[in-house]
């Protein structure tokens, strides 16, 4: 046993290329290297002990996407049921991803990442980690990183300090650590928030509580529609075939995606009047938005949560939910009271009061020996970081699919992997080129840009971005399609083995 145990800790295994995370991006990832970098070796690192990423952290009542899964599905993988699906289906959906394709025997479950650090030298990433079944101490090197770990902590949820927390006598707990043994039948379930958790559920508690209510501090703009795709179902009974389905739909939601984002900006009065209208037709004629249901931001400013069916409304409707748009001025033994003096009695209480931003899984990672400050860093194109080598960062969009980016990502590492072994390179850097010498920098995104709180709580520990399309991840799945596929990989931001793209390299006399 001693034997074994020494043998643990000094295991290293190397690998081409190094896949950290297998959730929705990480699958993903690995799919489109196994067919566009066949000869590359690789590895995917997991924390948890299965794949799934967010659909396996999160448990809640009536967990489901809130983006349709021709889109929030992979390009290479048709998708046959109701567009939003719920988180069971999408990890059925991944399961048959990484069965058909023999990913699993690349994944190493239950491993935590502690350390990681580039030597450039040896042009070579070390990764520690620690293996949870027996808690040795591993290591895997690798010539190329490839980060899909997410972009919030899933340990740790955003719980503000609200008074007289500890004086409550019922449950509290955080939506993201549900635990579903948790019996709400005939209680009083309070919900803090007013996003998709929130949305998602209400309707499912609603279903067997006694009543629930939604506790908001300002209201969130909802689209209400069908759980269904009329293309999809007329193509369909016409006995097309699902891969043409799959690709046509797909593509008639990105055309119709663009243009209410469009229309968001140009007029969003008009955009807003429609979605009230939608709700209504689940609602009835008479349904009062003042003041629950009037957002203060404008209407793009952060993501349209997707009510299916309008079962959020459906539930206020017939009076199994209500909502209060107030501040918590404390909790109480039987429940809450507002700045504005209402009492909510709950039995249950469940806070959907969002994510801490959690850049890189908060692996502290060195280049050289100097840690890496990742604020300090300029973010090109949302995935490579200036003074960080052989490293991409599947950050996703959030108006768009988040797995939109993870095929246009995929592409591109493919690309570029290729392309350091057609030039026999081993090391790839990103470097601000001279027109960009003089060139603002901010922070990630601007504030008028895309604002969800969680976001804005994180900024400081997120990238810099610059005021030109290189430099900054700018959230439009449109524009990007066509830009990022022509990325010019022998374009000056480009270092390769430490010289400049389009510079010969100085043979030393």
């Amino acid at each position: 046993m001693a034997t074994a145990a020494v043998q643990a800790q000094t295991e290293t295994t190397h690998v081409d290329v190094l896949i950290v995370g297998a959730g929705i991006s990480g699958i993903g990832s690995a799919y489109h290297l196994q067919n566009q970098c066949s000869g590359k070796s690789y590895a995917i690192l997991e924390m948890k002990d299965t794949f799934g990423g967010t659909w396996d952290t999160h448990k809640y009542p009536g967990v489901r996407s809130d983006s349709d899964l021709y889109t929030f599905g992979y390009r290479f993988k048709s998708w046959v049921d109701a567009p939003i699906a719920s988180g069971a289906e999408i990890l059925r959906y991944m399961g048959e991803v990484i069965e058909e394709n023999e990913i699993g025997e690349h994944i190493h479950y239950g491993h935590r990442i502690t350390r990681g650090a580039w030597d450039s030298k040896a042009n070579l990433w070390t990764v520690e980690a620690v293996r949870k079944s027996d808690g040795a101490q591993v290591t895997f090197t690798a010539n190329f990183l490839w980060m899909c770990q997410g972009y919030y902590d899933h340990e740790k949820p955003y719980l503000p300090e609200w008074p007289g927390m500890a004086d409550y006598k019922g449950t509290l707990i955080h939506a993201q650590l549900w635990d579903p043994k948790i019996d709400y039948s005939g209680k009083k379930v309070l919900v803090i928030g007013s996003g998709a958790t929130a949305a998602t559920v209400i309707p499912a508690f609603a279903e067997k509580a006694a009543h629930v209510t939604m506790l908001q501090r300002s209201p969130t703009y909802f689209l209400a529609s069908p759980n269904a795709n009329e293309l999809a179902d007329k193509l369909r009974a016409g006995g097309i075939d699902e891969p043409t389905i799959h690709r046509v739909v797909r593509t008639q939601i990105m055309h119709d995606q663009d243009a209410l984002c469009r229309r968001c900006v140009d007029e969003p009065e008009a955009v807003v009047a429609e979605l009230q209208e939608a709700i209504k037709a689940y609602t009835g004629p008479d349904f009062q938005f003042e003041p629950h249901f009037t957002p203060r931001y404008r209407i793009w400013q952060q993501r349209l949560a997707f009510v299916p069916d309008g079962d959020l409304f459906q539930a206020v409707a017939a009076g199994k939910a209500s909502v209060v748009t107030d501040e918590i001025e404390t909790f109480t033994p039987t429940g809450v009271r507002t700045k504005g003096g209402t009492e909510i009695e709950a039995d249950i209480v469940v806070a959907a009061t969002g994510f801490n931003l959690l850049m890189m899984g908060g692996i502290p990672f060195e280049v050289d020996g100097q840690p890496v400050d990742w604020h300090e860093t300029v973010n090109y194109r949302g995935m490579m970081f200036t003074g960080v080598p052989n490293m991409v960062w599947v950050m996703g969009y959030f108006r768009a699919s988040w797995t939109l980016r993870v095929d246009m990502l995929g592409d591109f590492v493919c690309n570029l992997l290729n392309h350091m072994d057609d030039k026999g390179a081993k090391r790839v850097d990103v470097a601000l080129r001279d027109e960009d010498h003089n060139m603002p920098l901010g922070d990630w995104i601007e504030n008028d840009n895309f604002n969800p709180s969680y976001l804005m709580r994180g900024l400081k520990s997120m990238p810099q971005r610059g005021d030109k399309p290189e430099w900054r991840h700018n959230q439009d799945y449109w524009a990007e399609k066509n830009e990022i596929p022509k990325t010019d990989l022998e374009g000056s931001e480009f270092l390769y083995d430490g010289v400049r793209a389009g510079q010969k390299m100085v043979e030393p006399a």
